[in-house]
């Protein structure tokens, strides 16, 4: 039987500085900016309160004429976890309040992932964060670089992250074919649980070599000795927003 959904807070970071897709928060989405689709379909999860935060005032202005709560941050944040960091700062959450991380450009994620990752984190106390990972049964996407693999371990806590098909399957790729290997892999989903506590102390960690080799943050957190849970999905997530291309497909879902 699942344990009840704590309280958690969803934080949605959005910033207008994208080099693939320009001003992607505020891109049009079926007559509504793409940040304020993503936070109302956050609010259909059980999320104590949702909110936006931003350093640019085009974002600000676009949540407040669509009845979304937004904060304006610092403008010179590195990463997004340091914006996050600034926001629960200024919402004034506890050390153990739980807060999830829900990209700006995820119009539509799956509401039940979200309350999974919140309650993921509360049942795991040997774990500072949470995240999620579905099985990838596409070759194409298990050698593809922009598809973020992750392996876990007995208990369900993430080993290791990477670009690179991961795990290797030695003896199924021996003849240089790229060959799935079984159990199936696992893709990595973007969403993030934390503690507000762990949430704050994270900007101050060191930047890890494995982080800076494979442009993924998360690695941070591992090459310091914490530990993150992993919920499995049985459902793809939904088509998230990179490009021109993800924005006309994406259109096209909702016009459907």
């Amino acid at each position: 039987m699942n344990t009840p959904i704590p309280a958690y807070t969803v934080l949605v970071p959005a910033r207008l500085a994208s080099t693939r897709l320009p001003r992607k928060p505020l891109a049009d989405i079926a007559g509504l900016p793409m940040v304020v689709r993503v936070a109302q379909r956050c609010l259909r999860s059980r999320a104590s309160q949702v909110v936006v935060a931003t350093d640019s005032d085009e974002v600000r202005q676009a949540c407040q004429s669509h009845g979304v709560r937004v904060l304006m941050t610092r403008a010179d944040h590195p990463t997004g976890s340091d914006r996050l960091a600034e926001a629960c700062e200024q919402l004034g959450l506890d050390g153990r309040d739980i807060v999830v991380n829900v990209q700006g450009d995820e119009p539509l994620i799956d509401t039940a992932l979200i309350d999974a990752c919140a309650r993921l984190l509360a049942d795991r106390g040997d774990c500072v964060m949470s995240t999620a990972a579905h099985e990838i049964d596409d070759i194409a996407e298990y050698g593809n670089p922009n598809v973020v693999k992750v392996v876990t371990d007995a208990a369900g806590r993430a080993l290791y992250f990477s670009r690179a098909p991961l795990p290797w399957w030695r003896d199924g790729s021996a003849s240089g074919t790229l060959a799935l290997p079984q159990p199936a892999p696992l893709r990595h989903i973007g969403i993030y649980g934390y503690s507000a506590g762990f949430l704050r102390r994270f900007p101050s960690l060191p930047v890890s070599p494995l982080e800076q080799i494979e442009s993924l943050e998360q690695l941070r957190v591992l090459w310091h000795g914490e530990r993150i849970a992993v919920h499995v999905s049985a459902q793809r997530p939904g088509p998230g927003i990179d490009t021109p291309e993800d924005l006309e497909r994406v259109r096209q879902l909702f016009a459907g």
